[in-house]
């Protein structure tokens, strides 16, 4: 009695055949309806790979760097460009290096001349101006008071610039007016060989400053030393 049940609910060949026709009726249906329906568009996103840093292949180009300022080869790879808190962001961060740069500059040329021309009347003659510096400060320590007063005027007034440079957008990093000789009319590659000089003078001071206080010899000594 029981398999007379199963053989009862068992579909004949005929039904089988018309569920067949009928899913393949719908499916021919499904495919007809596609076509006349516009393809979905990948977003570029996907399509397209991300910018590669120019400095360095293998990395991806920091949003933010993307060639508009001087100097600006993709070389961020600590992401420092992204860092938008407590008053920093990209424009502070580039007032700074200008500021530095600028600044080693006139420090690796003022620790030459020191060498190669001599110091001022008065002053210390010995060839490690490391060691010139702490001689200053034992001897007349109202020059170092005065220079440090004079760095913190300065650092006022860049303060100041910076900030409502910043709120306003009319003025650019690092700019302060001062061109007596009126060579950035004239010269459009100046800002990126500042820039380029500046971070090639900050590598070069941070070693002349490193050589002084571990050898408490000359600039020019130590490299005779290396080359010998």
């Amino acid at each position: 009695r029981h398999g007379n049940r199963l053989g009862a609910t068992r579909l004949s060949p005929s039904c089988t055949s018309c569920t067949m026709f009928r899913v393949a009726a719908v499916a021919l249906c499904l495919l007809g309806a596609s076509a006349f329906t516009a393809p979905r568009q990948v977003p570029r996103g996907l399509t397209t790979l991300s910018a590669k840093s120019k400095s360095i292949p293998f990395l991806e180009q920091p949003p933010k760097l993307d060639g508009t300022m001087a100097g600006d080869e993709g070389f961020d790879p600590l992401r420092l460009s992204e860092i938008n808190d407590v008053g920093i962001d990209l424009y502070w961060m580039r007032e700074a290096e200008l500021k530095h740069c600028r600044l080693a500059m006139m420090a690796a040329a003022g620790i030459l001349w020191n060498e190669l021309i001599g110091p001022f009347p008065g002053m210390p003659t010995d060839k490690s101006q490391m060691d010139v510096f702490w001689q200053v400060y034992e001897e007349k320590p109202s020059l170092i008071g005065g220079g440090l007063f004079f760095i913190a005027i300065l650092e006022i007034i860049g303060g100041i610039a910076t900030t409502e440079g910043r709120k306003s957008g009319d003025r650019a990093p690092g700019d302060f007016g001062f061109d007596p000789l009126k060579l950035g009319g004239k010269d459009s590659s100046l800002p990126v060989k500042e820039v380029r000089n500046g971070r090639l003078a900050m590598f070069a001071a941070a070693g002349m400053i490193l050589q002084g206080v571990t050898t408490h010899k000359g600039v020019l000594e130590n490299l005779g030393d290396a080359l010998s």
